[in-house]
């Protein structure tokens, strides 16, 4: 295989140029562990263009069972635009290999979330002229499948070795109530659905690459918590344990 998955993983990097940024909710990345076998870990940390940082870990209790966990941190202080937010998410779900060889993985999890975010807009001068946060709570429901078998490309006189795979994440989101410029409000809801693809490229040992990008979609008419910022991140994720045959 030639240049495929370079230019695949140029598609991924480029839609989030393509988002935009009305909300003040900033999804952290969807959990794709590749949990296959009992006492494997899964460890990660990402980033995105808005610097929105999340660590995540996945932790296999049974031949079938694992538990998920993200902590997403984001805190910008731009000239026109402020950006903070602290969001943590709990999850527990069921993972199988499948197929031919076993060389699929199907993962589907559920949990919930709760943080807080703001949002500020101000003048070059300072002058703040719009303030907006909230205290937020979220429950998802998620699917993956992933392709465990190895692939892999030549690129700049090395072979890397790559899985990939997609994620399905569907989520309510709720503010028990909005503080605008200062004034409470009452708050918002909505429902977004998020499909996106991951990339994982191995680097050296378990230490891999990934890439993940798609689209958010708010399914009500919202002012305040819509879909309008990307789920595009990158990072290093590492798997280990179990009984090696994981990653």
């Amino acid at each position: 295989m030639a240049l495929r998955p370079v230019a695949s993983f140029a598609c991924l990097t480029a839609l989030p140029l393509l988002s935009g940024c009305a909300s003040i909710y900033f999804p952290p990345p969807a959990a794709a562990p590749m949990l296959t076998q009992k006492g494997e870990f899964s460890g990660g940390l990402h980033t995105n263009w808005k610097a929105n940082v999340s660590a995540q870990g996945a932790y296999a209790v049974g031949e079938h069972i694992g538990l998920i966990g993200t902590a997403s941190f984001l805190h910008t202080n731009g000239k026109r635009k402020i950006y903070d937010q602290d969001f943590g998410e709990l999850g527990v779900g069921y993972h199988t290999r499948f197929g031919a060889e076993k060389s699929r993985i199907l993962e589907v999890y559920a949990g919930a979330g709760f943080g807080h975010g703001k949002r500020v807009e101000r003048l070059s001068s300072g002058e703040i002229t719009k303030s907006v946060e909230a205290r937020m709570e979220k429950y998802f429901a998620q699917v993956n499948y992933t392709k465990k078998k190895r692939e892999q490309f030549d690129f700049l006189g090395r072979t890397w070795q790559f899985r990939y795979g997609a994620a399905l994440r569907l989520s309510y989101l709720n503010t028990p109530e909005l503080i605008l410029n200062g004034q409470r409000i009452p708050g918002e809801d909505n429902i977004f659905f998020e499909p996106v693809s991951y990339t994982r490229i191995g680097l050296i040992g378990p230490l891999k690459f990934q890439a993940m990008s798609g689209w958010n979609f708010g399914l009500k008419n919202r002012k305040y918590l819509t879909a309008g910022n990307s789920v595009f991140s990158m990072g290093l994720i590492i798997n280990v344990g179990g009984d090696g045959r994981g990653e």
